[in-house]
């Protein structure tokens, strides 16, 4: 599915951008993120090729280093790499020499000059909106302030309000690295459930959902579990469980798909 803005592209350009979830799920299983010209290539048969993916040949590559998008270390000037690439819709192999690619990729240790691809589609023709999308996501993921992967759901509670309708919704979000997380979810009377997201011990009045295509949009819409588990709720009687799981339901749909 394209979100509006990639659909215009698409429409303008005859490209299609990556959504925003599968070029983050590419960024975080790949420490080193290299802009790369192929430089040569050569074709893998026999049995070093016998387990190649349905549809592909395999490929040893070197190519020249462009540009350095993430890396925690320096890099050499030229890599090499075993790939997959897809066959045409003949059945013919791709040219790939000089061609530009982004490569999402791993050290291979005691081996400074070769590689490794952590998944099929590590390896993405380079464009200028995914190279853009790309360097965006990568300063997200860097940024000191990022937030934490969801490991999980901790206590949620309900507090109704004073008047019929009212009330007040707290869900604890477990984190890979134990920062906290925390979701609100607002009810009044005759208005639209309102809810925020908080990166710290309190929720103040500036918290608010997370944009969409947004690192911490991604966290949550595709790291999130589908249901509140009943340990969230041990402390809560039937009737406030109840709304607390209709609260996290409603955030889920506010989120959207992760569609990954």
């Amino acid at each position: 599915m394209l979100m509006p803005a990639q659909a215009q592209i698409v429409a303008e350009t005859g490209v299609v951008v990556p959504s925003y979830v599968s070029v983050a799920d590419l960024i975080l299983a790949a420490p080193v993120v290299l802009d790369a010209r192929i430089r040569s290539s050569a074709r893998i048969k026999g049995p070093e090729a016998a387990n190649a993916a349905p549809g592909h040949a395999r490929f040893y590559i070197e190519a020249d280093v462009l540009a350095l998008i993430r890396a925690a270390a320096p890099m050499p000037a030229r890599v090499g790499y075993v790939v997959d690439v897809p066959l045409d819709a003949r059945g013919r192999v791709p040219k790939l020499n000089k061609q530009r690619v982004l490569l999402f990729v791993r050290p291979v240790a005691g081996q400074p000059a070769m590689v490794q691809l952590p998944r099929l589609d590590a390896q993405r023709t380079w464009t200028p909106e995914l190279d853009a999308l790309v360097r965006r996501i990568v300063r997200e993921v860097v940024d000191p302030a990022a937030p934490p992967a969801v490991a999980g759901l901790g206590n949620a509670f309900h507090v109704p309000g004073t008047l019929p309708g009212e009330g007040e919704t707290q869900i604890f979000v477990q984190t890979a690295t134990g920062a906290p997380i925390s979701l609100s979810i607002l009810r009044r009377p005759g208005e639209q459930r309102r809810w925020a997201v908080a990166l710290g011990e309190i929720v103040d009045d500036a918290a608010a959902p997370p944009p969409r295509d947004t690192l911490l949009w991604y966290r949550l819409a595709c790291g999130l579990p589908r249901a509140l588990p009943a340990s969230s709720l041990a402390e809560q009687d039937p009737a406030t469980a109840a709304i607390a799981r209709e609260d996290y339901a409603f955030v889920l749909a506010q989120l959207g798909s992760c569609n990954r």
